[in-house]
C-alpha cells in the first residue's frame, strides 16, 4: 500500500523471505518546489523519510555541512548516497530519535505535506516541505486483497484503505505503528502492530500472520 519506490523494495524483500507478495500503491510521490534555507541557521538536518532525500534535488547540496539525523536505515542510506553525513540513525520513530539529540539543537526537517514531528519536541524544529503524496485511483488489484495480510506503512495509507474497502472481514492488517493501526478503523479480521516502526519489523509480523493463516 506504500508508494513507489518503497513499495517495490518491500515487495522484493517479502518475496525473498518466501511470501507471495504484490504491491497495490495507494499514493504516488512527487517533488514540491522549495527554497533552501541558510544552513548556518541550523545545527542538524532531520530526515524522517527517504522520500525527502529523493525529492530534495540539488537543494541538498547546500545543506551538506549539516549532520543528518535519520529515522531508519533506508533514510540514512539515501542520505549517504547524496553525499550527506549521517550523525545518528533512529529505529523506533521520530520520538525516540529526538530523545537522543541535544534538546537545544536547531533542526531543519525536510518533509512531506503529511509528515509531522511531535509538537512537544524539545528541539527547535523548522519543517520545509519538499514532497507530497498524491492519492491514486483504486487499482483493480485492490479487489484481490480479500483473505490477505495487508501491510500499512502510514496513517494516511490506513485512512485511504479504510475509504476504499468495505468488505473487510477476511483481511488482516499489519500496521507499522499504533497510529497506522488506528487509521484503518474497524471491521477487519484482525489488526496487528509491528514491534517497531520499521519495514523489517513489519515484514516479520506479516510472516507470522501468514504462517498462522496457513496453519489455520
Amino acid at each position: 500500500m506504500r508508494p513507489e519506490p518503497g513499495a517495490g523494495a518491500t515487495i522484493e524483500r517479502a518475496r525473498r523471505s518466501g511470501l507471495d507478495a504484490r504491491a497495490v500503491p495507494l499514493f504516488a510521490i512527487e517533488p514540491v518546489p522549495w527554497d533552501v534555507p541558510d544552513a548556518a541557521a541550523f545545527d542538524g538536518l532531520l530526515l524522517t523519510s527517504a522520500n525527502a532525500v529523493r525529492c530534495g534535488g540539488r537543494g541538498l547540496e547546500w545543506l551538506r555541512a549539516l549532520p543528518v539525523h535519520a529515522v531508519g536505515e533506508a533514510t540514512a542510506d539515501a542520505a549517504r548516497g547524496t553525499g550527506l553525513t549521517v550523525a545518528s540513525v533512529g529505529e523506533s520513530g521520530a520520538d525516540a530519535l529526538l530523545a537522543t539529540i541535544n534538546p537545544e539543537a536547531r533542526l531543519l526537517h525536510l518533509c512531506g505535506e503529511s509528515r509531522h514531528v511531535p509538537t512537544d519536541a524539545r528541539q527547535e524544529i523548522t519543517p520545509v516541505i519538499v514532497y507530497r503524496s498524491i492519492a491514486l485511483d483504486p487499482s483493480p488489484d485492490l479487489a484481490e486483497i480479500r483473505g490477505a495480510v495487508v501491510l500499512i506503512h502510514s496513517p494516511r495509507a490506513g485512512r485511504r484503505l479504510a475509504e476504499l474497502v468495505e468488505d473487510r472481514a477476511t483481511i488482516a492488517i499489519a500496521a507499522i505503528s499504533p497510529a497506522a493501526a488506528d487509521a484503518v478503523e474497524s471491521g477487519w479480521e484482525a489488526v496487528h502492530i509491528a514491534h517497531a516502526p520499521t519495514d523489517d519489523a513489519l515484514l516479520a509480523l506479516a510472516q507470522q500472520l501468514c504462517k498462522k493463516a496457513r496453519r489455520g
